[in-house]
């Protein structure tokens, strides 16, 4: 089959960075789903894993964590699907990945894909909407905890991203919570405003005088989705005693938690692959949470958050990709199709 990987970590400049290769087709077993892949996306993983994780001695590594498909074949153990089912999924950090013409996903972590998006689409979506549910409802607990706070307010730094653009739209949608996105250009600020935020401010410049300016002293929830170390004094400010904290980026330098004590502000790290890393007896619920969101989007209340396609799945059209996220820049959702 064909596929994109690469043996040595280098910068996305160079030719070797990401070379077209043929490998073997894998054969489903167990509970894995044999999926043709259709389209994928690029995300943030993709390039820091790339940077920082050279493949295996003569070996070649395929990054990919954000794929739509069609299942054309089945382990002896699945259950929740059959061949011909178009699914969309994440799949796991510590297996092959999608950048190639097929792979082998656990079933527990896929679901179909909404009737109404394309391959493209859908492709969009799993890694940031599993990445932003599993921040709202399992780390902030918002589903629970606004009822504590007499004015919640969720604060969510760097939300013209992909996991950002998800994010604003399921808190828009699924809770009561006043949402403050921050974006630092024009055209993020009218993305996440279009998207469901109540307000919109500029992480470029300090925050808590923006929120002054709205009337807003104290937020009860944060989501710092990116440049944690850079805010994370303000954040501490802002955010009211008994509130909580949810990031995850990768702090430069590491963050001193001290300052949490006194408010009681709580500490929280959302990494979507835990789950599939750690076999956790609830890995099932990332199947359930992706079938959530396709009903959510069939039925209009949330949308595909793709905003940018780059040609065919090659090694060519993704280092350009991964050179776009590398910059910093990119809206939404890049999205690649088709080998």
């Amino acid at each position: 089959m064909k596929a994109v990987g690469y043996q040595h970590s280098l910068a996305i400049s160079e030719p070797d960075a990401l070379l077209d290769i043929e490998l073997p087709q894998p054969v489903a077993s167990g509970r894995d789903l044999l999926v043709k892949v259709a389209a994928i996306s690029v995300n943030p993983v993709d390039t820091k894993i790339r940077r920082r994780v050279a493949a295996a001695e003569g070996e070649y590594k395929v990054l990919g964590w954000d794929a739509a498909g069609e299942v054309i074949g089945c382990g002896d153990q699945v259950t929740l699907f059959q061949p011909g089912d178009k699914v969309y999924y994440a799949g796991a950090l510590n297996r092959s990945g999608s950048n190639a013409e097929y792979q082998l996903v656990d079933e527990r972590l896929v679901a179909v894909m909404p009737a109404n998006l394309s391959y493209e689409q859908a492709a969009a979506l799993p890694l940031t909407a599993i990445t932003a549910w599993e921040l709202l409802f399992d780390r902030l607990e918002l589903n629970q905890s606004s009822l504590k706070y007499p004015r919640p307010m969720l604060l969510i730094t760097g939300a013209g991203g992909g996991v950002g653009s998800v994010l604003v739209q399921l808190a828009r949608q699924l809770t009561s919570v006043c949402i403050v996105a921050t974006a630092s250009r024009s055209e993020t600020q009218a993305w996440v405003k279009e998207l469901g935020a109540h307000y919109v401010i500029d992480h470029s410049k300090p925050l808590q005088p923006q929120l002054a300016e709205l009337g807003i002293d104290t937020v009860s929830h944060v989501a710092s989705l990116t440049h944690t170390e850079q805010h994370y004094p303000e954040l501490v400010k802002l955010l009211a005693p008994q509130g909580k904290l949810a990031l995850i980026d990768d702090p430069a330098g590491g963050i001193d938690i001290m300052p949490l004590k006194q408010k009681s502000i709580s500490l929280h790290w959302e990494f979507m692959f835990t789950r599939s890393l750690f076999t956790t007896a609830d890995m099932h619920l990332q199947h359930q949470l992706l079938a959530d969101l396709s009903r959510l989007i069939e039925q209009g209340q949330i949308k595909t958050t793709l905003q940018q396609t780059m040609g065919t799945i090659n090694a060519a059209n993704l280092r350009q990709a991964h050179a776009l996220l590398e910059s910093g820049k990119a809206i939404g959702k890049v999205v690649l199709a088709g080998f």
